[in-house]
């Protein structure tokens, strides 16, 4: 049966840009890599949402990724059964080739637009520094909600009984993942990302593909995380296939969700913001935490919780007039190609690809 996944594979984080573009796909796997080059409002969205829509009309199965940037976009189009990935190579998610000809192939758009037609350079420059600008400002609001998400889950970590949750994570593994030999294998990727329409997750990719999900409750993300990395420890000694969903505000520190494809199996972490539409029983952190020491913490928690939502919503207002600069940028872009060149190419590449 045909899935229609989206994954983010890039985060505006608190630890700043994160991309995790070069870990979508396998070189050692005989991945094939098209990485699209050319400015902004050349055509790559377009172009992927075209291949994405050929692949809809055969039946085949397709990963679309949003741009956190603007969800509305795509980022990267990946067709896993025929190990095919098409992505936008262009800043801030700069890919060159690894394995040139041999893994991928760079698509050159600019070749589509007339130099001469693109209009004032002048007004191009100072619009394009403005959008860096702008990108810088919500690095600053950012990193300062991450100091403060921060604080909260390490305060909500003193508070864990981390022998407790381990020794459970460590049942949960035995009983829902049976031992097996090989080697593991991850992916790295976001089911949520902050963008200028606010904190937008895709609950929906993990509930389609697997039919057993495992939620743990747990606002503060403390006793869920101790949890996942169990579970991927676990996951990769026996030799599991595992996507990794990092947190988007703190990547580094933080897994949310961990899904098992071949056991078609998933490890959540769920809150008041991110909901599950499945039967499953909810693990709640609460088992795990010395309520008394979290009580001593509670108005510091609500401080901490008030300040970093105001500087997130700080900054999605500014991906927001952000995404409104990009796009005048983009119209002096759009002037200058030759979209019939284009169509013309998209064309001849499908017929090539889905052969």
């Amino acid at each position: 049966m045909k899935k229609i996944l989206k994954y983010f594979l890039a985060a505006n984080s608190c630890e700043g840009f994160v991309s995790h573009f070069g870990e979508c796909y396998n070189p050692q796997d005989d991945w094939k890599v098209y990485i699209i080059k050319g400015g902004p409002g050349t055509g790559k969205s377009s172009f992927m949402k075209k291949i994405a829509n050929t692949a809809e009309s055969k039946n085949e199965n397709y990963i679309l990724c949003p741009c956190s940037s603007d969800p509305q976009s795509l980022d990267a189009v990946m067709l896993p059964d025929r190990k095919a990935v098409i992505l936008d190579g262009t800043a801030p998610h700069t890919l060159d080739p690894r394995y040139p000809a041999v893994c991928e192939e760079i698509l050159n758009f600019g070749q589509f637009w007339n130099t001469e037609k693109i209009g004032n350079h002048k007004e191009i420059i100072e619009i394009t520094d403005l959008n860096k600008a702008l990108h810088k400002t919500v690095g600053r609001y950012l990193s300062s909600a991450g100091q403060i998400l921060l604080d909260t889950y390490k305060t909500a970590l003193s508070c864990t009984k981390k022998v407790e949750i381990k020794a459970y994570a460590e049942k949960l593994c035995k009983k829902h993942i049976p031992k097996s030999n090989g080697t593991g294998y991850e992916w790295t990727r976001f089911i949520s990302g902050i963008t200028p329409e606010g904190v937008v997750s895709f609950p929906e990719t993990v509930t389609s593909c697997c039919n057993k999900v495992i939620i743990i409750s747990d606002k503060y993300r403390a006793c869920s995380n101790i949890l996942m990395n169990e579970v991927r420890n676990y996951c990769l000694i026996n030799g599991y296939e595992i996507i990794i969903l990092k947190n988007p505000f703190l990547p580094t520190l933080i897994t949310d969700h961990i899904i098992i494809p071949s056991l078609s199996l998933a490890f959540v972490t769920e809150d008041n913001k991110l909901t599950f539409n499945c039967d499953s029983r909810r693990i709640h952190a609460r088992r795990f935490t010395s309520n008394k020491l979290l009580h001593n913490s509670i108005a510091r928690l609500k401080l901490n919780r008030k300040v970093s939502e105001s500087l997130i919503f700080a900054a999605t207002d500014t991906l927001k007039q952000a995404k409104t600069v990009h796009d005048k940028l983009e119209s002096y872009y759009i002037n200058a190609m030759d979209f019939e060149k284009l169509d013309k190419f998209a064309e001849n590449f499908s017929a090539k690809l889905f052969t």
